[in-house]
């Protein structure tokens, strides 16, 4: 056994030098002294447990020594499992048992000949578990790799890399092992990470593959239970859950002629509270759900106080996410202190012969949702409540500051920006407040007694999928590797849409209608520190504007090709795609925009939806890298656990990046603002904004922020986190 740990140490010292592991050499030593007989995995659980004591900001590199230790574990365990003499030796062997077991779907020996998957087998490369942090390894074995019966690991991450591969190419017809080969080697070298729920579950026998999920509920009873339905099917299914509320009838509105009828959309939010309380994600985690309301809604009051901590509760809803959606009007009556107008949907449809919220403006500052909205305001048979419009926004940073929500959606701007607005109109986002697409309540029409058979009849609206990828920043752009890295992530993504089996048919069909994808990016401060540029300057905001317009530029072209090789979305013409208006809107008028802009127009585009930026908090961890577009808390932190914390530091944190690694606390938020303005002009869905804010901020000053995100074109905020609120990660959109 002595020998087992002197050869383990023997490949630390090579790799990390003997004068930098003496302390782990020290304690070695004297371990093995006091426990004489204990076995070498106990040997290694200490001496990780000593490792990972040492990391924090001068010595960041134990973390790497610790996975190091880690990776060992993991390979003595594997090897005893399965019998092998070398943790990646016999891949076929290992798949056709875990498929024998149940633990990974047939397809992946059906669809592969035992040729195909000894060659694939021999494309693993072991080195690359280097590339891991000790929590970025830890992440990895203890939430997504495949587990047997008795919850012992039976994958391995080289493996978990390459079954995710094989998975998402599995349909492909032509150079499909090349096509394996590329994406294995953009997620084993943590150029990329998969969404949350293909990372999870691509290649076993459950699960779906989609991130996140967005309903729109008509003002009907039949709507409002049947959207709970579908959103309880998706939760247990591992998706979270947007809901847009704004057709609901207001409290107090009549219901069948009988005055004062409703109550309004308080309780069917509360329904939706218990839905996700009840039915959790895959066990792992309780179901998660944003409730959007427009902020001229007649419940709007009541709805931002849904999350107080104070007051009535049985005006509350503790365990839903809410979103307001903003439309210009109201923010100039902000900035220019008038009154506001609350109307009760219902009232102004049966009164007006229109829906107020199936209207945005077409234009800054002019368009149709302002002419019906003074409409309504100049028409004395319709009953409203007015206040001052900045007595709304009061309302609204008050519970940012307490919770933390609600998210902000500015309409206008999100439908004007909408390259499909042929084809629909955009309502509200999703649960992370970074998708943006084409919504529509499905209509309940009828029902018969076929025999013994009861027969419903419902015809499909526009419920929307998100299916996320992001890409790692901090690694793949000084590597050079995004003209390499994108097509075979947007492949990646689209082929998600084919395999995935999504339980709620409106969504299926939404999803291959659109075919609607979000390639997104994290490590965005990583990758700032290693450039040495500084947060709050105008070379990162120039940064921002010219690389994700090439990351735009790349992915354009990339689901071009696609479509060319398998065919345009079904409502790609008459798209603002197809006329070019996309491009001409944003200024992309270069002559390799204008090339690409009539390769779109001939061929076509695969994917509807294109980008979008999530927030990547535990995937993030996982490759490495900071989370989203996000500044960092803090250069040194801890990760709890259940038994003890796990020290981590930011990635690459040396003499030189130091000085750029700023709390996101103490960065003028008004920095981060002007980035995010640089970078939405070329993403055609929103951004996973966060604005960070001290408890003690001035209420003029985050009202001052809220207007330069407006102002600024930026089409959604995410969460105001206050050094006083603990919010929510959102998993299912960590990609």
């Amino acid at each position: 056994m002595i020998e087992v740990q002197e050869k383990i140490l023997e490949q630390l010292v090579q790799q990390f030098g003997d004068e930098d592991l003496e302390q782990l050499l020290r304690f070695s030593q004297k371990w093995l002294r006091k426990n004489e007989g204990a076995t070498t995995n106990a040997w290694i659980e200490a001496s990780i447990l000593e490792t990972i004591s040492y990391i924090d900001e001068q010595e960041p590199y134990w973390t790497f020594v610790a996975g190091k230790l880690l990776t060992e574990k993991i390979y003595r365990e594997h090897q005893q499992k399965f019998q092998v003499s070398a943790p990646y030796e016999n891949f076929n062997g290992w798949l056709e048992t875990l498929v024998e077991k149940e633990l990974l779907h047939p397809m992946l020996v059906e669809n592969y000949s035992k040729a195909e998957r000894t060659l694939l087998g021999t494309i693993m490369d072991p080195s690359r578990d280097e590339l891991f942090t000790y929590i970025g390894l830890r992440t990895l074995m203890d939430r997504y790799v495949v587990r047997d019966f008795d919850n012992s690991l039976a994958e391995l991450p080289q493996q978990r890399w390459l079954i995710i591969a094989m998975t998402l190419m599995i349909n492909e017809t032509e150079s499909r092992l090349q096509k394996v080969e590329e994406a294995y080697w953009a997620l084993s070298n943590l150029y990329m990470t998969v969404a949350t729920p293909t990372l999870s579950n691509a290649g076993k026998t459950h699960g779906q593959l989609s991130s996140c999920f967005i309903d729109t509920v008509d003002d009907s009873l039949q709507s409002i239970y049947d959207t709970n339905t579908d959103v309880a099917t998706l939760s247990k299914y591992g998706g979270g859950i947007g809901v847009y509320m704004g057709k609901v009838r207001s409290r107090g509105s009549e219901i069948r002629g009988y005055k004062g009828a409703s109550s309004g959309v308080l309780p069917w939010i509360k329904q939706l509270n218990n839905t996700a309380v009840s039915v959790d994600q895959l066990g792992q985690r309780q179901g998660a759900i944003a409730v959007y309301l427009d902020v001229w809604h007649r419940d709007i009051l009541t709805f931002l106080d849904l999350r107080l901590n104070n007051g009535d509760e049985r005006l509350r809803a503790h365990d839903i996410f809410t979103g307001v959606c903003l439309p210009d009007i109201f923010m100039e009556a902000v900035e220019q202190r008038e009154g506001w107008h609350l109307f009760d949907p219902y009232e102004v449809r049966k009164t007006m012969g229109y829906s107020l919220e199936d209207f945005y403006d077409e234009k800054r500052g002019e368009g149709s949702f302002r002419t019906r909205y003074e409409e309504c305001v100049d028409n004395p048979i319709l009953s409203r409540e007015v206040i001052p419009a900045i007595e709304i926004m009061k309302r609204i940073m008050r519970s940012q500051l307490e919770t933390g929500v609600p998210f902000m959606f500015y309409r206008d701007e999100v439908n004007r920006k909408n390259p499909n607005k042929h084809a629909g109109m955009i309502y509200s986002s999703n649960l992370c407040s970074e998708i943006a697409q084409n919504m529509s309540a499905t209509q309940f029409e009828s029902q018969i007694l076929d025999d013994d058979t009861i027969v419903t009849r419902r015809k499909a609206g526009d419920f929307v999928v998100c299916n996320l990828s992001s890409i790692n920043l901090g690694r793949a752009v000084p590597a050079q590797a995004l003209q390499r890295l994108i097509p075979i992530q947007v492949r990646m993504l689209d082929n998600v849409i084919e395999l995935n089996t999504i339980p709620v048919l409106q969504a299926d069909l939404t999803n291959k209608r659109y075919r609607g994808i979000g390639l997104g990016t994290f490590g965005w401060h990583h990758l700032l520190a290693l450039q040495e540029i500084a947060w709050e300057s105008d070379e990162a905001v120039q940064f921002a504007d010219e690389l994700y317009e090439e990351i735009a530029y790349l992915t354009i072209q990339a689901s071009n090709a696609l479509a060319q090789e398998k065919g345009a979305y079904p409502l790609f013409k008459g798209s603002d795609w197809q006329t070019g208006k996309y491009f001409e809107e944003r200024g992309l008028t270069s002559e390799k925009w204008r090339e690409l802009a009539q390769l779109v127009h001939a061929g076509g585009l695969r994917n509807g939806y294109l980008m979008a930026v999530a927030p990547n908090s535990s995937t993030s961890i996982l490759a490495g890298s900071t989370a989203t577009i996000d500044p960092i808390f803090q250069k040194s932190y801890s990760e709890e656990k259940k038994d003890y914390k796990i020290p981590v530091t930011v990635p690459d944190l040396n003499s030189k990046t130091t000085w750029y690694y700023k709390s996101a606390y103490f960065i003028d938020q008004r920095w981060t603002i002007k980035q995010n303005a640089a970078r939405a002009k070329h993403i055609d869905q929103g951004i996973s904004l966060n604005l960070y804010v001290q408890n003690t901020i001035k209420a003029k000053d985050l009202l001052q922020l809220h207007l330069d995100a407006w102002s600024s074109g930026i089409k959604t905020t995410y969460y105001v986190r206050s050094t006083s609120t603990e919010l929510l990660e959102c998993e299912s959109c960590s990609s």
